[in-house]
C-alpha cells in the first residue's frame, strides 16, 4: 500500500544512520511527495535530490559554531507551513524519538492542531554498532543493552543519567553524543564498579564511506579517540561485545 501524505500535515521521517539506503520505504515515498522539506545535517543528504520539483528545502541543522536553528524556530516552520495547507516533511538522522527531538514537535504541532505522522528510522543506537561489526546483545557476553546520551558531563547538574548504576547493570552501554564527554564517562563508570580493562568502541560516521571504528578499554579509549581526532557523530560501545569485530570474524579480546 502506497504511503500517501495530506496537505497541511505534518510528516516526521526518521532517515536513518547515515547511508542513505537505509531510510524506510513508507520515508522515501514521504519525501518523494513534500512541498516543504525540512532536514538537518545528521540526516542523509542524498534524499534530498528525491523531494519533488519545485519543492521548498529548508536547512534547519544545530551545528555548533556554525549554523544553527534554534528548535523552537524549527517548530513554529512546521506549524506555518502546515497551515498554509502544505505537505510538510521533517527529515531527521536515525530515528525521530531516539534524541531527535521528534516528541517536541510532535507536541508542538499537535497544540496548534496540526495532524503529525510518525515514519520510525533505523536508529543509529543499534545500526551503527551492527555495521562495525559489534552486536549490542549477545546470548553470551550481554544480555541486554542501555541507549543514554552522553552531551553532558556525569557531574554537570544536567545530567540525569546515573553512570554509576549503569556500570553495575551488566548491560551494554550505547552512549550518543559521547565524544567529547568520553574521558570524563570513562572516569565514572569505572568509579561505578566496572574495570578499566572492559572494552570499549567508538564508530565515527557510521554506514558511510567515511566510518572509522576506534577500539580500545575504558582505560584508554578516550585517549585514542581524542589521537584520531574523532568528530561527531559518533557512537560509543562499552561492554564486553565491544570486544567483538564480527565483520572480519575477529575477537581480538
Amino acid at each position: 500500500m502506497r504511503f500517501e501524505i495530506l496537505p497541511g500535515t505534518v510528516t516526521l521521517v526518521g532517515g536513518g544512520p547515515g547511508d542513505p539506503g537505509l531510510i524506510t520505504v513508507a520515508g522515501l515515498e514521504a519525501i518523494r511527495q513534500a512541498d516543504v522539506l525540512l532536514h538537518d545535517r545528521l540526516g542523509p543528504v542524498e534524499l534530498i535530490a528525491e523531494a519533488p520539483e519545485g519543492a521548498e528545502v529548508v536547512n534547519v541543522g544545530k551545528i555548533p559554531h556554525g549554523h544553527f536553528t534554534p528548535q523552537e524556530e524549527i517548530n513554529r516552520l512546521l506549524v506555518e507551513h502546515a497551515r498554509a495547507g502544505r505537505r510538510v516533511v521533517r527529515l531527521k538522522g536515525g530515528d525521530n524519538y531516539v534524541f531527535g527531538r521528534g516528541g517536541e514537535e510532535w507536541q508542538h504541532c499537535a497544540a496548534a492542531g496540526i495532524p503529525v505522522r510518525v515514519v520510525p528510522g533505523v536508529t543509529s543506537a543499534v545500526s551503527v554498532p551492527a555495521v562495525a561489526g559489534i552486536p549490542v546483545t549477545h546470548r553470551s557476553l550481554a544480555q541486554g543493552f542501555c541507549v543514554v546520551s552522553g552531551h553532558v558531563a556525569p557531574s554537570d547538574p544536567r545530567s540525569t543519567v546515573d553512570w554509576a548504576a549503569l556500570a553495575a547493570s551488566g548491560l551494554t552501554l550505547v552512549i550518543l553524543m559521547g565524544v567529547k564527554q568520553l574521558g570524563v564517562i570513562a572516569e565514572a563508570l569505572v568509579a561505578g564498579g566496572l574495570p578499566p580493562s572492559t572494552p570499549a568502541a567508538v564508530v565515527e560516521d557510521g554506514t558511510t564511506p567515511g566510518q572509522r571504528v576506534i577500539r580500545g578499554t575504558l582505560a584508554d579509549v578516550a585517549d585514542r579517540t581524542a589521537a584520531s581526532d574523532v568528530r561527531p557523530p559518533a557512537i560509543v560501545v562499552v561492554g564486553d561485545v565491544a570486544g567483538l569485530d564480527l565483520s572480519v570474524g575477529a575477537h581480538p579480546h
